[in-house]
């Protein structure tokens, strides 16, 4: 049942061009006394209709969630900025706002500014929703720095930021805005979640994001699913770990880590610096048996609230020792169900072995008679005689290198 403090069209696929369109539905809106919440998503609302909307939540008292998610669908994005602005600067002056929820708006970075003066000036907020809003480098930039802006104010007022959460994924924010959004959550400390999935982060991006989240020793949870690590950006968060001891959802599913970044990542986990995990997702990041291995004992050493791990898709056999190592730490807390499908597993790649050192002097011999065949005219030479000096000077030098005997059972 509804609660009675709580006004939603939410999916009922209404157009609202004019204010006579809503004003039907305003005068409901009008008459819950305490409202707390508004719920319009699977609707579609026009420049007009967005205005009377914003008069009649302007100057709201008890509004806490002002869920605008999929509000645009069919609209031109030169009517979207103006409409957004009548919202958004409505609720500048709400006191007990707790969420705004924008996602699923095909904004693009034209709409940022619309939002930044609440962005800016509503302080009282602490869940701001962003999720596919195609906002690009410079949208992205634009509300990072709005972010930035109102932290920056709260402190000169001798507050502290109430900014909790921020999901802003689908928005290719790229390694452009990654700088400027690490500030922000350098300043807004308090932070408990941040979902910033599937942006073309690169791994300069990442190593920023990492670095300003170093500051948020309350994170709960973060999601930074399909950006691109490598190593370098894996050892970024592995270095940033013991930063965050309330860590409970980590999720670099897809991210390319790489052999060398899931182990920088393993062996930080091994620290315990992250006690109360209790969702890993890193699947799809060519991890091998040495990083499996690895996250095996911190499941077993640091994990025991660990009931939710993801590994699909690495390089290794669900029959492999590393695999089964997993699954035995899991069964030792209990979680023995934890441990999500490995149905598309890859081959684990064959590591090169050491070549002997004979044949490693060799080449280095060989190198040096190239280039002092070069260096001693041999150039004057028809190219089949360069050839045929080339390959007299190194079988002389292959003559030279001895293999070692073989012993009495080979």
């Amino acid at each position: 049942m509804a609660s009675p403090r709580v006004f939603s069209l939410q999916g009922q696929g209404l157009k609202f061009d004019t204010k006579s369109d809503i004003e039907p539905y305003l005068e409901k809106l009008r008459a819950i006394d305490g409202l707390e919440e508004v719920h319009l998503g699977g609707n579609t609302f026009g420049v007009e209709a967005c205005v009377a909307l914003a008069d009649a939540l302007k100057g709201n008292q008890t509004l806490k969630v002002a869920d605008f998610a999929d509000i645009f669908t069919g609209r031109l994005i030169t009517e979207i900025p103006a409409a957004l602005q009548a919202l958004c600067d409505a609720l500048i002056t709400t006191p007990a706002l707790v969420e705004l929820n924008l996602s699923d708006n095909a904004f693009g970075g034209r709409s940022a500014e619309p939002m930044v003066n609440f962005l800016t000036n509503n302080r009282t907020f602490s869940v701001l929703k962003l999720n596919n809003n195609g906002l690009g480098v410079w949208g992205g930039t634009v509300v990072a720095k709005a972010l930035y802006e109102s932290a920056k104010l709260s402190k000169s007022e001798g507050k502290t930021s109430n900014l909790r959460t921020v999901i802003c994924g689908r928005n290719r924010l790229e390694n452009g805005s990654a700088p400027v959004w690490a500030e922000a959550f350098s300043e807004h400390g308090g932070l408990v979640e941040v979902r910033m999935p599937q942006n073309g982060i690169r791994m300069e991006g990442v190593e920023a994001l990492a670095k300003g989240l170093r500051a948020c020793p309350n994170l709960e949870v973060l999601d930074l699913q399909d950006n691109t690590f490598t190593e370098a950006g894996s050892r970024a968060i592995a270095s940033a770990l013991p930063a965050w001891p309330k860590l409970r959802i980590l999720n670099l599913s897809d991210c390319l880590l790489g052999p060398k970044g899931g182990i920088a990542l393993g062996t930080a986990f091994t620290k315990g610096s992250n006690p109360k995990l209790q969702t890993l997702k890193l699947q799809y990041g060519e991890l091998d048996h040495r990083s499996l291995n690895l996250i095996a004992t911190a499941i077993k050493d640091h994990w025991p609230s660990l009931t939710t791990l993801e590994l699909n898709g690495n390089r290794a056999d669900p029959e492999d020792d590393c695999i089964t190592n997993i699954k035995d730490a899991l069964e030792s807390h209990g979680n023995e169900d934890a441990l999500d499908e490995l149905d598309d597993m890859e081959e684990a790649e064959e590591e090169e072995e050491p070549e002997h050192p004979a044949v490693e002097e060799a080449e280095e011999l060989d190198r040096e008679e190239a280039e002092s065949v070069s260096k001693t005219g041999n150039e004057s030479l028809s190219p089949k005689k360069q050839v045929d000096a080339t390959a007299d000077a190194l079988a002389n030098l292959m003559s030279k290198v001895s293999l070692g005997q073989p012993s009495a059972g080979d």
